[in-house]
């Protein structure tokens, strides 16, 4: 009896340094992007850690140089990629929600091709007003 709970009391403690190690975003998400925004951390993640192109679902949230999650009020994200030879640039808008912990928003945008894209950050509200951008890639 003894050995089992020994060996189950280890793989617990295993499992959760495991799941404590890699980067990690509020409420578990993992690290796809993370850049500075007008004096404030932006983290894009999700469950998988990787945008994929097409339907793409992901939180964003804004954390101060503390590491403490920030109310910014308004955000908005964009995804753009410049024109290429004959394909015309391309920028689809990502629809925002916030969710129970200020600072972190749940995002959903449609990205229409892998690739390099540039993540367009603006936020205007508690924390002051920034924007600015940052490189992306989606799969």
């Amino acid at each position: 009896m003894k050995r089992k709970l020994a060996t189950l009391s280890a793989i617990v403690l295993l499992v959760s340094l495991a799941a404590a190690c890699g980067p990690r975003a509020v409420g578990g998400a993992k690290e796809i992007k993370s850049a500075a925004v007008g004096g404030l951390s932006v983290t894009i993640a999700n469950d998988e850690g990787v945008l994929r192109h097409g339907e793409a679902e992901f939180d964003l949230t804004f954390k101060d140089s503390s590491g403490k999650t920030v109310d910014v009020g308004s955000a908005a994200l964009n995804f753009y990629m410049p024109a290429m030879g004959a394909m015309p640039a391309m920028s689809n808008a990502a629809t925002l929600k916030t969710t129970s912990s200020p600072g972190v928003y749940r995002g959903k945008a449609k990205i229409d091709m892998p690739g390099e894209w540039q993540a367009q950050v603006a936020y205007e509200g508690p924390a002051g007003k920034g924007a600015g951008s940052f490189p992306v890639t989606a799969q």
